[in-house]
């Protein structure tokens, strides 16, 4: 089984590298070690990081023979939250009030569906549509983020 140790932050990397992708849901683009499935192939690759590390849509997983596998968000059921009769401000209020992970961004949010913090919105004068797409919320505070330290020393088909 090939083995990846190094993740490439998206754009970083020559496409032309990739031999395969994996596509992953949200909660499985947070990860240290896991064998993962190729789209495509179907073959496995160990992802065996030093630490966790929170996966993004185009990341590249470096594996050991120069190759890179192409990290894909998967769509994933969601709403999107526009601030209709209320404001972004105020609704993002009453969602990280309840520590749900939120995609924000100018014109709307983002969270997982639920049908209690659908009703929850609507009552709060939010128009609410049911969505199927990629979804990467905020880190938060003390959730790291989506950074990938280049001052070490890594085989790599990229350029710093």
């Amino acid at each position: 089984m090939r083995r990846s140790n190094w993740v490439l932050p998206a754009g970083r990397w020559p496409t032309s590298h990739v031999t395969g992708t994996v596509t992953l849901t949200w909660d499985d683009r947070h990860r240290r070690r896991i064998r993962l499935v190729l789209d495509v192939s179907g073959e496995e690759i160990l992802l065996d990081l030093h630490e966790t590390a929170r996966l993004g849509d185009g990341d590249g997983l470096l594996l050991e023979d120069g190759a890179v596998v192409m990290v894909i968000a998967a769509c994933e059921p969601v709403l999107e939250i526009r601030a209709g009769r209320s404001d972004l401000p105020r609704l993002a209020y009453h969602l990280g009030n309840r520590h749900l992970p939120v995609e924000i961004m100018p014109d709307r949010l983002i969270v997982r569906q639920d049908h209690v913090i659908e009703d929850m919105l609507r009552r709060l004068g939010a128009e609410v549509t049911q969505a199927l797409e990629p979804f990467t919320p905020e880190p938060g505070a003390y959730g790291g983020g989506h950074s990938h330290d280049h001052d070490h020393e890594h085989p790599h088909p990229h350029e710093h």
